[in-house]
């Protein structure tokens, strides 16, 4: 009998271990195809209507994966002081100090929860813009030709870098996100108090 409980407390005890493996494995193997399906949408292999769907406070946006680099766990960002209340500071992205900006409140939103589920999505080298955007989730890839194109209104005005909004099957909004226009955009560009 207590044979019997050992080995029930020893499979009690192994299987979170398992599990955890297991979520682990599915999380390598679902990055992996990410990463794959970006360098070749990147070499043109894939259609543009893909794009990568992101959780940006409570907001839904679809950024362009030419315009998209690096996606990395939201770890320790180094404050910088006299920055705006958007400009988290700076974070190492690979060896490389990237800035780090909270895009829900840049665009007058509330400001982004820092949780275990954010990421920072570094922006793509082509644009030559050492940044990345605090994203609450990552959302995975998406088809814009499976939604509806809604006309522009005027929560886009005075913001060129929304590009499109459409509306999916689940009635959900989402807006097209132009990364090499934001990093045009002078107030984007002016971090200083």
């Amino acid at each position: 009998m207590t044979d019997k409980l050992r080995d029930e407390n020893t499979s009690e005890v192994a299987a979170p271990k398992v599990n955890a493996l297991g979520r682990r494995a599915r999380l390598r193997d679902f990055q992996a195809q990410l990463m794959e399906r970006m360098q070749a949408a990147k070499a043109g292999s894939l259609t543009r209507a893909n794009q990568l769907g992101v959780l940006i406070g409570k907001g839904r946006y679809l950024i362009d994966l030419k315009e998209a680099g690096e996606i990395v766990a939201a770890g320790n960002m180094t404050k910088v002081p006299l920055t705006k209340d958007w400009y988290l500071g700076v974070s190492n992205v690979r060896g490389s100090l990237t800035s780090v900006i909270d895009f829900s409140r840049f665009g007058g939103g509330e400001p982004t929860a820092v949780e275990s589920s954010c990421r920072v999505l570094a922006f793509s080298n082509a644009l030559s813009f050492n940044s990345g955007l605090l994203v609450t989730k990552v959302l995975g890839l998406r088809n814009v030709d499976d939604m509806q194109l809604i006309e522009a209104d005027d929560a886009a005005s005075g913001k060129p870098w929304l590009l499109n909004r459409f509306v999916d099957a689940d009635g959900n909004d989402w807006w097209q996100l132009s990364l090499a226009l934001l990093v045009q955009d002078q107030d984007f560009l002016h971090i200083g108090l």
